[in-house]
């Protein structure tokens, strides 16, 4: 007979057992890398810091990255004091200094907690973030999940670790720009822009990663302040505090207010 094709009739489990098949041949889907966190620890009244400052402008549009800008305290006594320094973030990286077992210097670019280098180097930080980038594991994913009394954080496990390996979960709040015209000083006449400025950084809590994470953290918390930016970051604890970033992740705003 013509106009007549052969045809065959699957049943719903003949076709989801050759569904199940056809999957279990394909390579699995790549997990999402999370985003690489990119501290610069500038002053306004260092002249080698600019340059890392506009570094930051450009990074600070990236996806794949969470850049962070701490403007520190100690070369106020060279006759400009910074209009947006605070003394914890001199503090933090002090921390940064032990953990490394160096020094603290300006501008101080960390990436990702587990390296770090002069700002100033524009071409070999780039470098370092974009090798960075290519090689942060998507897990453990951070999840903030919004709710109506903040956001619950949740994460995976991570293998390997152990009951004493303990990482700190940070919330680190930051305006994401600032103009300042400097008068005095090293940078005397300059106009500089800040991206991301961090304005407060707090502890929310310590984990040991050897069971699923799932912290809840108070709206309030997050919106006190007029900050227009939030991240959370988990990073090794070590014995200063601050160490490699295991996770980290931006928060939307705009789904908390």
């Amino acid at each position: 007979m013509t106009g007549v094709t052969n045809s065959r009739f699957f049943t719903p489990a003949a076709l989801a057992a050759g569904l199940a098949a056809l999957t279990a041949l394909l390579p699995a889907a790549p997990a999402a890398a999370r985003p690489a966190v990119v501290e610069l620890f500038t002053s306004q009244g260092c002249s080698s810091c600019p340059p890392a400052d506009a570094l930051m402008n450009e990074v600070a549009t990236r996806r794949d990255v969470i850049a962070l800008t701490y403007n520190i305290t100690y070369w106020d006594y060279l006759g400009w004091r910074d209009t947006l320094g605070r003394d914890e973030h001199t503090a933090r990286q002090e921390a940064y200094a032990q953990h490394f077992r160096d020094r603290k210097y300006t501008p101080q670019l960390v990436v990702d907690g587990a390296s770090h280098m002069p700002g100033s180097r524009v071409r070999a930080s780039r470098d370092a973030i974009d090798d960075r980038v290519s090689r942060v594991s998507g897990r453990p994913e951070l999840i903030a999940d919004v709710t109506n009394d903040g956001i619950t954080l949740r994460a995976g496990a991570v293998p390997g670790s152990e009951t004493d390996d303990v990482s700190a979960i940070w919330l680190v709040q930051f305006d994401t720009a600032h103009e300042v015209e400097i008068t005095r000083g090293e940078n005397a006449g300059e106009t500089i822009i800040y991206s991301n400025v961090v304005r407060d950084v707090t502890r929310l809590a310590d984990w040991d990663m050897t069971e699923p994470l799932s912290l809840d953290v108070a709206k309030a918390m997050l919106m006190e302040g007029a900050h227009d930016g939030c991240a959370i970051i988990v990073q090794r604890a070590g014995q200063y505090g601050v160490g490699e970033v295991i996770t980290a992740t931006r928060l939307d705003m705009s789904l908390i207010n």
